[in-house]
């Protein structure tokens, strides 16, 4: 039931430049999802993004892309990134089963993708503080519906923790100091 780093891979949906700015949220999604990609990056989990008809959306966020030293970048046109027959198996080869999504639009091509994740046997992990659409109801709906067909709403932080899995090593200290701490210091505290 547990992520596990070297099972997982981050699947990031369509944060393109020319979308963000119509999307609720679309910054707070785009922070938490780049935050979660330097953890993933630090801890070896393969990053892949993908990119609805780049040459009408524009390509992803260029902040995000420069924080990114190995990614791979799918260009699609079909709303389901798995409807793309070369990234179906690209992923069959890479035998990474736990697929941790987020992205843009949530109700689109992040819950189509996610469908056909599903149906094609992988875990899906449904990242909550990190996938939004134009309208706030329309990604809810999408993670319900989601979470009613298999996947598992997580949170960032429940992931990174996960793919740590204990506090003792070396690598949790480095990651604590570099992503772990600042991001909790940025948090709301109501006491």
């Amino acid at each position: 039931m547990q992520l596990q780093a070297d099972e997982s891979l981050l699947l990031m949906v369509d944060f393109q430049a020319k979308l963000l700015p119509v999307i609720e949220e679309g910054q707070s999604a785009l922070a938490t999802a780049t935050w979660l990609a330097g953890v993933a990056q630090a801890l070896g989990v393969p990053i892949w993004l993908t990119e609805q008809y780049p040459e009408g959306l524009g390509h992803t966020d260029s902040a995000l892309m420069e924080t990114l030293e190995h990614r791979k970048v799918w260009s699609k046109h079909h709303f389901a990134a798995t409807a793309e027959s070369d990234f179906i198996d690209a992923l069959a080869q890479s035998g990474r089963q736990q697929i941790v999504l987020c992205g843009t639009e949530a109700h689109i091509c992040v819950l189509q993708t996610a469908l056909g994740l599903l149906k094609a046997g992988y875990r899906v992990f449904w990242l909550t503080d990190a996938t939004a659409s134009r309208r706030g109801e329309e990604a809810r709906l999408a993670r319900t519906r989601a979470c009613t067909h298999g996947a598992e709403a997580v949170s960032a932080d429940m992931v990174a923790y996960e793919w740590l899995e204990r506090c003792d090593s070396e690598t949790f200290k480095r990651l604590h100091r570099t992503f772990l701490k600042p991001r909790a210091s940025q948090a709301v505290r109501f006491f």
